[in-house]
């Protein structure tokens, strides 16, 4: 099932009159970023994404250019740097939210973008009216534990067995 991000725009943050501003970012590869790259960046309004595309494309064919590289080569690596655009331009949505002070409000999973939005707006509403859900909480506050703070989960170190030596090799200098 494809996850989808949810962001809102920061000045709205959870307010209900903002949710039609709400953007659900698909996490996974988009075939039409491949095939139209710069047009693709330029319909979802990336705009330094596509600078930054044509800057690379550019530089990218004329140091292969440069190197003495063949056209059918530079065609191949065209098509990879394509394949990457695919792969990557739903995290070029992320980055370019997260630029224009859009914060990521959840994440969730369904089959589609409208299954996704219903799933979301539920659980969502369920928060609002103060109905908490033990099954979707994610905790998204604090760093994880580490084992060098006091009062972590982590703090103190695991016990050695009796024997002192940890693996497959109970006695030191036993035989393997």
């Amino acid at each position: 099932m494809p996850v989808y991000t949810v962001h809102a725009p920061s000045p709205a943050g959870a307010d209900l009159r903002a949710t039609d501003k709400f953007v659900f970012v698909r996490d996974g590869f988009y075939f039409w970023a491949m095939v139209f790259g710069p047009f693709w960046l330029l319909w979802n309004r990336l705009w330094l994404a596509l600078i930054g595309w044509v800057i690379f494309l550019a530089a990218f064919d004329a140091g292969l250019h440069s190197l003495g590289v063949g056209r059918s080569s530079i065609f191949l690596a065209n098509i990879i740097v394509a394949l990457l655009m695919g792969f990557e331009a739903s995290s070029l949505r992320r980055w370019t939210l997260s630029r224009g002070k859009w914060r990521q409000l959840d994440i969730v999973v369904g089959d589609d973008e409208d299954t996704a939005e219903r799933r979301f707006f539920e659980r969502w509403s369920q928060k609002q009216h103060g109905i908490v859900n033990d099954q979707w909480a994610v905790d998204r506050g604090g760093p994880p534990p580490t084992r060098h703070t006091p009062g972590q989960q982590f703090s103190n170190p695991p016990p050695i067995p009796a024997g002192g030596i940890i693996g497959l090799f109970p006695e030191p200098g036993g035989s393997r």
